[in-house]
């Protein structure tokens, strides 16, 4: 079974213009099938308060209403997304840049109102994922840039979280490729205080979680994690963007 290295580039890395061209640059040298899946970053955030929107969030999750989305995917699917996939042409590294509307290759849902009305927020469709559109596109040794941009069957377009794209096109393409996803960002992997911690299973996680060593946005991000190897992915990193190309960085996820 062929390889596929999926990296998820989060957005603190992307709102540094010299580390994500370092990132890139480590990203181009990385051998084999790959697929690149990045975050948004701060200039949705800045944009919309130039053009007089107010950013809603609630327990750190965005509210995306019509006006967010538009600035959403002016940014996500275009500036940044372009940006990502020039920078790595520019690097010998054949790209294409896509988001999950394109040839409906995320097919997603409007996430259910809770008590929470999150708006325009989409929750991914993992088993109609259009991988055959993907193995076509890494069998022409192209990488796809995917931006966090999905779209319903209605064509509604929907902002989604980049980290459970990342793992949901970890798992639909688990049947075809020996999948490794790695979740990078400004961090040197999951840390307990200042000490990354070098592996993480089940109960370890259940421990760090009771005694708040692992709180807020990493949760998700582990959680995702979590499902991704309990559904087939063959290995899950998470590390620091500059540390992509070492084998012993970071923290790995295992069961």
């Amino acid at each position: 079974m062929k390889k596929l290295t999926i990296i998820k580039i989060g957005g603190n890395v992307i709102d540094d213009e010299r580390t994500l061209s370092q990132f890139l640059s480590s990203f181009a040298k990385i051998g084999g099938n790959k697929i690149l899946v990045h975050g948004g970053g701060k200039i949705a955030t800045q944009l919309s308060s130039q053009l007089g929107f107010e950013t809603k969030m609630v327990d750190g999750r965005r509210i995306t209403d019509a006006e967010t989305l538009k600035v959403a995917t002016m940014v996500y699917a275009g500036w940044i997304n372009k940006s990502i996939t020039a920078a790595l042409n520019s690097k010998n590294c054949e790209s294409i840049g896509l988001c999950g509307a394109d040839l409906l290759l995320i097919p997603s849902e409007k996430r259910k109102k809770t008590n929470v009305d999150y708006g325009f927020v989409g929750e991914v469709l993992e088993s109609k994922i259009n991988t055959k559109f993907l193995e076509l596109i890494l069998t022409n040794n192209i990488v796809p840039v995917v931006a966090p941009i999905t779209s319903d069957y209605t064509g509604q377009l929907l902002n989604t979280n980049a980290d459970t794209i990342a793992s949901a096109l970890a798992v639909a393409l688990s049947t075809l490729y020996e999948v490794k996803l790695i979740y990078s960002f400004e961090k040197d992997g999951v840390l307990n205080g200042e000490k990354v911690i070098g592996v993480i299973n089940p109960s370890v996680y259940d421990l760090l979680k009771k005694e708040k060593i692992i709180t807020d946005g990493m949760i998700p991000k582990l959680d995702n994690a979590f499902l991704s190897i309990r559904k087939g992915v063959k290995e899950v990193v998470i590390t620091n963007s500059s540390q992509i190309l070492n084998q012993n960085a970071g923290t790995r996820i295992t069961n």
